[in-house]
């Protein structure tokens, strides 16, 4: 046993340190750069010596990315929910010498919560980032990575493989880790290969500066009266505690009235966000990429468990979790 064991560390220690050659020439698409994991991988990709095209969302995002990276690398602004502005970016691309690696990264996490507090368009702003926008991202930069024969990463999450909360957000990463796995196997021809990021919960600015526990009281303040007897205060206290917790170990760092304290907290969170880009990092450079990843021992423990069972064991140990409505039978 113990030598198969050592066989196993050998092989995986192999696959990690065989590397794609000339990296120094590679160029990497990078979508939602303006913070967390984009931001981050962008840095490190630039300190590896490779060519990084980061597209952020802001021009505040990019001008600082430039200026924390000693300008090292190029930026270009990109909404990935309007074509137009992604069609730009891949004539920017298309304008450079190639693409090795496109890194679909860009996404939201809110408008989220109870489904039947939401409306459609709530849905439709997180789906548009998260799936569509992912789509036609990779749809117009296809052509250049398969003349290279490289690399697509796709960011999904634990919530894409089991759905524990409601809204648009687990729902699109569904829809990545399908769109992932089919064009995986088309491109697989072409010698291009398609990796899907699945990380637990970290510390990034998804959640935006509201955090998670301001968006549920506004959607409950929006709630019709009969809708909010039907759930109860005691659901909604439990919701505001639960997604207080959430704020604590997932949320965001950035807020701007945030105390020293947070601050520190956001830094010590740094280390952590590093499992999740060092992921992307081996996605890209590797010449034998994982097809699927699972940074975060909660993404190794609890959700990927939690996928794998039978649906009515899940449901059970989700619903010893998951606060009771009032109405509840």
């Amino acid at each position: 046993m113990a030598a198969d064991t050592g066989l196993s560390f050998m092989y995986r220690w192999f696959k990690n340190c065989n590397l794609v050659c000339n990296l120094s020439d590679k160029y990497v698409f990078i979508t939602g750069c303006d913070s967390g994991f984009g931001n981050l991988l962008a840095r490190q990709l630039v300190d590896r010596g490779m060519r990084v095209l980061a597209a952020c969302y802001t021009e505040e995002g990019a001008w600082k990315l430039r200026q924390d990276t000693a300008y090292r690398l190029q930026t270009t602004l990109l909404d990935v929910t309007k074509t137009e502005s992604i069609r730009a970016a891949a004539q920017w691309v298309r304008d450079q010498v190639g693409l090795w690696a496109l890194v679909n990264n860009a996404g939201v996490g809110l408008p989220g919560g109870p489904n039947e507090w939401l409306t459609k368009e709530d849905f439709v702003k997180v789906i548009n980032v998260n799936l569509v926008g992912l789509i036609d991202v990779t749809l117009h930069m296809l052509p250049m990575v398969k003349k290279a024969r490289g690399r697509v990463i796709n960011m999904s999450s634990s919530g894409g493989r089991v759905a524990v909360i409601g809204g648009g957000y687990c729902v699109s990463k569904f829809g990545v880790e399908a769109f992932s796995d089919s064009i995986r196997r088309e491109l697989h021809y072409f010698g291009v290969k398609v990796c899907i990021i699945e990380p637990g919960n970290y510390r990034t600015s998804i959640l935006g500066k509201e955090g998670l526990e301001g968006h549920v009281r506004k959607l409950w303040k929006r709630l019709p009266q009969e809708t909010r007897e039907s759930y109860g205060e005691e659901y909604f206290r439990n919701c505001v505690f639960r997604e207080r917790w959430r704020d604590i170990t997932a949320a965001d760092c950035t807020v701007p009235n945030d105390t020293a304290k947070v601050r520190n907290v956001a830094q010590s969170a740094e280390p952590r966000i590093r499992e999740v880009t060092n992921s992307m990092e081996h996605a890209i450079v590797s010449r034998s990429p994982r097809i699927r990843y699972n940074p975060g021992l909660d993404a190794k423990l609890l959700y990927l468990p939690l996928a794998k069972l039978p649906t009515p064991v899940t449901d059970f140990i989700l619903s010893r979790y998951l606060p009771k409505p009032a109405d509840s039978v």
